[in-house]
């Protein structure tokens, strides 16, 4: 296969490239900015159809690898702002791929539109634009490709790895914490979790499938004490991690939604909200089985500042 990643130069991306090759397959990237191993430099997310043609022309399919900061605050209202991002860029890119006559797709989600399905009675997508605009990148996604272009959504959780100097986004306050004599607490509760590598790998796996399914990823399911006495080892400061309470955990989270919408601002997963999600077991099964300590130790090296 002939693969276009868009955000090739991310996390996600740069595994994905690494997977197709060597599985054999011939792997193209774009990205937004210059960086070592990107072949075109596009702005997909404000591309318009005919400047995306002639990109996808000659490949089999196409990976969307970008990521979007559902915590950062915005002005209200924010809906508007989160389609533009997040749904309008997938429905020119799947419509192009289409015209082009592409046979399969990927999407990197979110696991909130897996646990939308599993818990409606949460009303995510009532509550949290982020997860609103996940649902309608998957749905209008898939309609703009047509039935001759499966797109597989693979739902991830929190990813944990390294490409060259690239990281998670949310991994540098976590160092910080895990580094400082600060104590550790955390909630009840916990996530689901994976590695970029076992992203990527499912990722082609679906391509070589052509699959259009809904796919949840996960290598373990932590809980947040796991979690974060797991970071702690990994950095060399590995001490106890203390249990907040939920009381706790919901006072400070709805404050801080009190305070987003005493300055007329909203993020994408709402905090006035945030503490069910915080304080249940977003876990995923069945997971992979495969250990996540190694993605942990790239994630957090150890001896680094």
């Amino acid at each position: 296969m002939r693969i276009l990643v868009v955000g090739g130069s991310g996390l996600i991306g740069a595994h994905v490239v690494n997977v197709l090759r060597e599985r054999g397959h011939a792997a193209t990237t774009v990205a937004r900015t210059a960086q070592p191993g990107i072949d075109h430099l596009l702005d997909v997310g404000a591309a318009s159809i005919e400047e995306l043609r002639p990109l996808l022309a000659g490949h089999d399919g196409v990976v969307y690898a970008t990521r979007t900061e559902e915590q950062r605050p915005l002005p209200k209202p924010i809906y508007p702002e989160f389609r533009r991002d997040n749904v309008d860029p997938v429905v020119r890119l799947f419509t192009a791929a289409r015209l082009e006559g592409l046979a399969r797709g990927v999407v990197m989600g979110s696991y909130y539109t897996y646990f939308d399905r599993l818990h409606p009675q949460w009303r995510l997508a009532e509550r949290h634009t982020y997860i609103r605009c996940r649902l309608e990148q998957a749905r209008e996604g898939r309609a703009a490709a047509g039935e001759g272009l499966p797109v597989a959504v693979l739902e991830l959780p929190f990813v944990f790895g390294r490409a060259g100097d690239r990281l998670p986004n949310w991994a540098g306050p976590l160092d910080r914490w895990a580094r400082s004599r600060t104590p550790l607490v955390a909630p009840t509760g916990g996530s689901a979790a994976a590695s970029a590598r076992s992203v990527a790998e499912v990722a082609v796996d679906a391509l070589e499938q052509a699959s259009g399914a809904d796919i949840p990823v996960a290598d373990e399911n932590l809980t947040w004490t796991d979690m974060i006495g797991r970071i702690a080892e990994a950095v060399g400061r590995p001490r106890r991690v203390a249990r907040m309470p939920s009381g706790a955990a919901k006072a400070a989270l709805r404050l801080g939604g009190a305070l987003q919408t005493l300055g007329r601002k909203e993020s994408g997963v709402n905090p006035s909200y945030l503490a069910d999600l915080l304080l249940a077991d977003l876990f995923i099964e069945p997971t992979s089985g495969r250990p996540l300590d190694p993605a942990l130790r790239e994630t957090f090296p150890i001896g680094t500042a």
